[in-house]
């Protein structure tokens, strides 16, 4: 009988996200792949250092125990086989039980996240990224140049995510941009026993709700709710999560306030926003990430040629 996957919580992750392979990529970008494959194959046996989206990863797979497969991570990426031997190699060197990996040699590979049925997909690449959200998968563009995360909670997974466009819709987004802050505000509070549309990320936050309800008595998740908005348009939020009777555990409603600081301290695995300027204002002190969703990435960038995963 073939294995499965059902059940699981699947995080498909680009090598790049996972590892720090910048100075190979730089390499790749300024000459070839050839030229990026004979440097990974030399680097063969020195593991790569963490990436943005390392301690993420490591805790998740932490879920799974010798009777319970709960979590599983497979490697999807544009790189080569042959530098694919390194991601395996390395992941094999900080104890990561990474079995399944998908490299495609500069080709696209987004498309092998519906036979995976992602969760959730992490890759530098922007094109992959907004391919993948195009059909459904959750999936953010990781800052390589982000902070790495803390240390201070080796027994939770903390996750923290933005609202509209992230867990929401743009809905509220689409008013707020095209008719300002006072429409915006007029809108939510005639709506506010009316539930958002789901959000591209609805579906990872209802797997890491069932992932802890399933989870082990050490090991927990922590979410966090951080968003722009303020009273007393914070009300259609939290109305909204009891509706798809989801809890996190914390809320942060910051009235435009910077978020960075917040995230600082909350010491977040990984967060997730829509905005480039709150993502990029987050990578200094958390991993953060782009989700290009909703009306503020209605253009999509031009993809770089040459660009790895």
């Amino acid at each position: 009988m073939p294995a499965t996957l059902d059940g699981q919580l699947v995080v498909a992750i680009s090598s790049r996200a996972l590892f720090d392979f910048e100075e190979e990529n730089h390499l790749f970008e300024a000459q070839d792949d050839r030229a990026y494959m004979n440097l990974q194959l030399q680097r063969l046996d020195q593991p790569a250092r963490p990436g943005v989206a390392f301690s993420l990863v490591q805790k998740l797979l932490a879920f799974n125990t010798p009777d319970a497969a709960r979590v599983e991570v497979v490697i999807l990426s544009r790189n080569d086989p042959v530098s694919g031997l390194r991601a395996f190699r390395s992941a094999q060197h900080y104890g990561l039980p990474i079995q399944r990996g998908v490299f495609t040699r500069g080709r696209a590979p987004w498309r092998y996240l519906r036979p995976l049925h992602a969760n959730l997909f992490l890759s530098a690449n922007e094109a992959d990224v907004r391919s993948a959200l195009a059909t459904g998968v959750p999936a953010a563009r990781v800052l390589p140049h982000a902070a790495r995360a803390g240390d201070a909670y080796p027994n939770e997974v903390r996750i923290a995510f933005d609202g509209d466009a992230v867990l929401f819709s743009d809905e509220a987004e689409q008013v707020y941009q095209s008719a300002g802050l006072d429409a915006f505000v007029q809108h939510e509070r005639e709506r506010a026993a009316k539930p958002l549309p789901a959000g591209p990320f609805k579906p990872l936050l209802e797997a890491l709700h069932r992932l802890q309800q399933a989870g082990t008595a050490d090991k927990r998740i922590r979410t966090a709710l951080v968003t722009a908005r303020s009273a007393p348009a914070h009300e259609r939020a939290i109305r909204t999560l009891m509706d798809w009777r989801i809890e996190v555990d914390e809320a942060m409603f910051l009235g435009g306030l910077a978020k960075g600081e917040f995230l600082r301290e909350f010491e977040p695995d990984f967060f997730f926003d829509d905005q480039t300027g709150h993502v990029e204002g987050a990578a200094p002190h958390v991993p953060a990430g782009h989700v290009a969703s909703g009306v503020s990435n209605a253009i999509p960038l031009a993809p770089r040629r040459h660009q790895q995963g």
